[in-house]
């Protein structure tokens, strides 16, 4: 080796060893220190708790654990550990300082470090002013973020100093927001509580809507600010300026709620409205191969546990597969020999579905089963505090146009879709030219029967999966595919949608059954006045 490349790898090991160095004398110090806690008495406790906030943010887990009571002492060695007291005999512990993960250890072997409330009131100030002084601006901001909603006199003195020092923007405003609530609060000076209002003002976080109503509830009873007329008119402009954005949020959501429903509505639909379109057949049984699709999802979950995130990738052609695969299997064995006679197709159909929900009752028990979603299909998009679009709301809508667009395009652009229409448009025409109907039959249930697998796969990240779970949106579908118009694709998009946000606006008006009755009421009476729907289905001949 030569003496260049010596003094490379001497320049780069010289640092990472004093580095090295300077991290264990760090874990060894903050070690020392709050191994005093092990045996510590309640009066002597206050000062190690002092001495440990010179660590700053590597005690933080130390002292929260502390706070929680999760903070033990190991008989064996007197190693501080955190591990759930509420937990079973034996239970998981990791190491205080490091947070290694140790092994399991029993319940009598380990001594909890004694904490009483004045004790908790220093660590909550440690804490505070810890997360205060962070380098990390989303620390701060956290911090700022947990005194708002627990104001006292010792979190405002910190939040005063705190913003004489602030440099991050978001930061700053949080803590001007949090002291504008405590001056609300708490101060009758009237120019005072303006400037606090004009702080305040538009901020839809749910305690700055309280706190005014508080206000004016407290002006209204002659408690408070009884002679400025000035500022009541402009905390009253706040709060009805309040009142709009939110109840305007709100519709917001009922309105994103709905689409989410109606993408659900659309994914389900879909199937019937083919199936009905060619084959004049009222699948009773089209709920069951929703359930199919569902219980898919959570065999495919079963099957591939350590891989929940790409066990929905995995679930999708398995659902499509399984339920259009049953479809299949009840067109041949049971619908091809009611052919034009719709009353025994609808009993016949009915008998499958109990039989199809018996079935799962026996393999999987009647209780309700629970899929996982993938990280990516949990949590929200928060727009602000009132409104938060959920992702897997969010993820079904695009995968429900996702798929009704393709099925538009197997429609209109494949060979299958070509004999779909001319069998819907004129059956004995297409037998004339060589196509085999009963085979296009049988393809066409299986495909509606398949759309019915992947609604399941929806259904699956935003509900209990169990064997009622098709019967509740059966009912919505056949009156989607109704009110839409029969066998219109694009009906069916419209109609499903619009069943969909109509029904979550009344929810909160007349209830989940009553609105459901109402929306029933209002197809009945569209279909008196137009029995074609929205978007009626051009037919040459009658089938």
């Amino acid at each position: 080796m030569s003496i260049k490349n010596r003094y490379l790898i001497l320049l780069i090991l010289i640092p990472w060893t004093c580095l090295s160095h300077f991290a264990a004398a760090w874990e060894r110090d903050l070690r020392d220190k709050a191994s005093l806690l092990a045996q510590a008495s309640l009066r002597e406790t206050p000062g190690i708790v002092a001495d440990l906030e010179t660590f700053g943010e590597p005690a933080l887990p130390l002292l929260e654990a502390m706070l929680n009571g999760n903070l033990h002492s190991r008989r064996s060695d007197k190693r501080l550990v955190i591990a759930d007291s509420q937990s079973a005999e034996q239970i998981p512990i990791i190491d205080a300082v490091t947070a290694e993960k140790l092994q399991d250890s029993r319940k009598r072997l380990l001594t909890k470090v004694r904490v009483n409330n004045q004790l908790r009131k220093q660590i909550r100030r440690i804490i505070s002013r810890i997360t205060l002084g962070s380098p990390n601006a989303s620390v701060r901001h956290k911090a700022v973020d947990n005194m708002l909603y627990n104001l006292n006199p010792q979190s405002i003195g910190l939040l005063a100093e705190a913003k004489k020092i602030e440099t991050d923007r978001d930061v700053l405003k949080l803590i001007n927001l949090t002291l504008a609530i405590n001056d609300l609060r708490t101060s009758d000076e009237s120019q005072v509580l303006l400037d606090a209002t004009n702080t305040v003002r538009g901020n839809l976080e749910p305690i700055v809507f309280n706190t005014i109503s508080t206000l004016l509830r407290q002006h209204e009873a002659n408690q408070r600010i009884q002679d400025d007329e000035f500022f009541l008119r402009q905390i009253k402009r706040v709060h009805a300026e309040l009142q709009t954005k939110i109840k305007f949020y709100q519709l917001a959501e009922r309105f994103y709620y709905g689409l989410s429903l109606g993408s659900v509505l659309l994914l389900a639909a879909s199937g019937l409205a083919i199936t009905f379109g060619v084959m004049r057949v009222i699948n009773m049984a089209h709920g069951e191969l929703i359930m199919l699709g569902a219980y898919t999802t959570y065999v495919v979950q079963l099957i591939m546990p350590s891989y929940i995130e790409f066990s929905i990738y995995v679930a999708i052609p398995c659902a499509f597969l399984v339920s259009g695969g049953v479809g299949i299997m009840i067109e041949r064995f049971v619908i091809r020999f009611l052919r034009d006679r719709p009353l025994e197709t609808l009993l016949a159909t009915f008998g499958v579905s109990l039989i199809l929900q018996q079935s799962v009752r026996s393999l999987f028990s009647p209780l309700n089963r629970q899929v996982s979603n993938p990280d990516w299909l949990s949590g929200s998009l928060e727009i602000n505090p009132i409104f938060a679009l959920t992702y897997n709301r969010l993820y079904i809508l695009l995968f429900a146009l996702i798929v009704f667009a393709n099925l538009v395009l197997i429609i209109k652009k494949t060979d299958l879709g070509l004999q779909i229409r001319a069998v819907s448009q004129n059956r004995e025409m297409a037998k004339c030219m060589g196509i085999k109907t009963d085979w296009v039959d049988a393809l066409t249930f299986g495909l509606g029967s398949g759309l019915a697998g992947l609604a399941g796969v929806a259904l699956s990240q935003i509900t209990n999966v169990g064997p009622n779970l098709g019967q509740a949106y059966i009912i919505d579908s056949f009156m989607v595919v109704v009110f839409g118009g029969v066998g219109n694709l694009y009906g069916t998009l419209v109609g499903g949608f619009s069943l969909g946000v109509i029904n979550k606006f009344l929810e909160p008006i007349a209830g989940t059954v009553l609105s459901n009755i109402i929306v029933l009421i209002f197809i009945v009476f569209f279909i008196q006045l137009r029995p074609s729907g929205l978007f009626p289905e051009t037919s040459r001949v009658s089938k």
